[in-house]
């Protein structure tokens, strides 16, 4: 592992912050930084015990997790600048023993590879339909991906050549930077091997709501920087939010009064959407419970979505900095 080394960031995530650090000593890598975002807990004196390089952020500046990111690689170069890959990883995640030894075989073997990532695993899915919701979420296709999640090894080389994260983003750095590493002609892939265990604490319908409140807005954002490119960053989904999350329910409401209530007819299409997301769900072979859970998550959440579209867009129109969506 010298040639690997990691990138932590976290706030106020405790003995799950210490998971992630020694799972990451565990392994050998060559170093590990740590990026403190204001913790109150004590973390920066914990990960320095541990032997971590620690890096905490001027509390004037606004925190974002690209910012954080950034920090830590640029902390990571000045201690060692031979390093060729960089593994990222939240603080509430554990990096699954041999997946460093593993990822970097991957990108040994496919030159034209910039980004490797795998399977990311929540470790209480029981605890909570939410938590369930996250660990299905993660179960993405294996092979080429346009993006990656926070947890990845990538090629220091190519970091460095797209100019890292965007700082000013406040949710979907990862696939902001994915779609500049793919411009640059490199591949993003997923393979079918153990990445990282990650400790949600998703108990509640707000925490969840938030969540893709943050979605949407990242989507929105996505869409903004990017959607005029020829792959269209987001666009897509995008329309899709306000499709379902505002116009579909306006123009059925709005329009009863003239229709003498027909037009609230055109609701109906939420639930047979809801039971067409459930086949797809049962196809990639999900059980009943878990596909109606899915279904049930990606149709109502395109009401957060929409909010968090207009909350971009509000507050861009009015000049104002976002501030960070946290839902935990």
């Amino acid at each position: 592992m010298s040639r690997v080394g990691v990138v932590a960031i976290g706030r106020n995530e405790g003995e799950r912050l210490r998971q992630c650090l020694t799972s990451a000593i565990a392994q050998q890598a060559a170093q590990v930084v740590y990026v403190d975002s204001g913790s109150t807990d004590g973390s920066g004196v914990m990960a320095r015990s541990l032997g971590v390089e620690v890096i905490e952020l001027d509390l004037t500046i606004p925190f974002t997790a690209a910012r954080a990111r950034n920090a830590g690689f640029a902390r990571l170069m000045e201690l060692n600048p031979t390093l060729e890959f960089v593994q990222f990883v939240d603080g509430d995640c554990e990096l699954v023993a041999g997946w460093l030894d593993r990822a970097q075989q991957e990108l040994d073997a496919h030159p034209e590879v910039a980004v490797v990532c795998g399977r990311r695993r929540e470790r209480y899915p029981e605890q909570s339909i939410y938590n369930r919701l996250c660990d299905l979420e993660w179960d993405t296709p294996i092979g080429a991906a346009k993006a990656c999640g926070g947890d990845a090894l990538m090629r220091v080389a190519v970091v460095q050549q797209v100019g890292g994260f965007n700082p000013t983003l406040i949710a979907g750095e990862e696939p902001e930077l994915c779609v500049r590493i793919r411009q640059q002609g490199w591949k993003i892939w997923r393979i079918d091997a153990e990445m990282t265990l990650h400790d949600a604490q998703m108990m509640h319908f707000s925490q969840w709501w938030k969540r893709f409140l943050r979605a949407g807005h990242a989507y929105a954002e996505g869409a903004y920087l990017h959607g005029r490119s020829p792959e269209q960053h987001w666009v897509k989904e995008s329309r899709s939010i306000w499709l379902w999350g505002l116009l579909i329910p306006l123009g059925a409401i709005g329009l009863s009064g003239f229709t003498h209530g027909w037009s609230l007819l055109i609701l109906a299409a939420y639930p047979l959407t809801t039971y067409r997301v459930y086949q797809y769900g049962s196809q990639r072979g999900l059980k009943p419970k878990d596909a109606g859970l899915y279904a049930l998550s990606c149709v109502i959440g395109k009401f957060p979505n929409v909010l968090g579209q207009i909350k971009f867009y509000w507050n861009r129109w009015r000049g104002k900095t976002n501030q960070l969506i946290e839902y935990k």
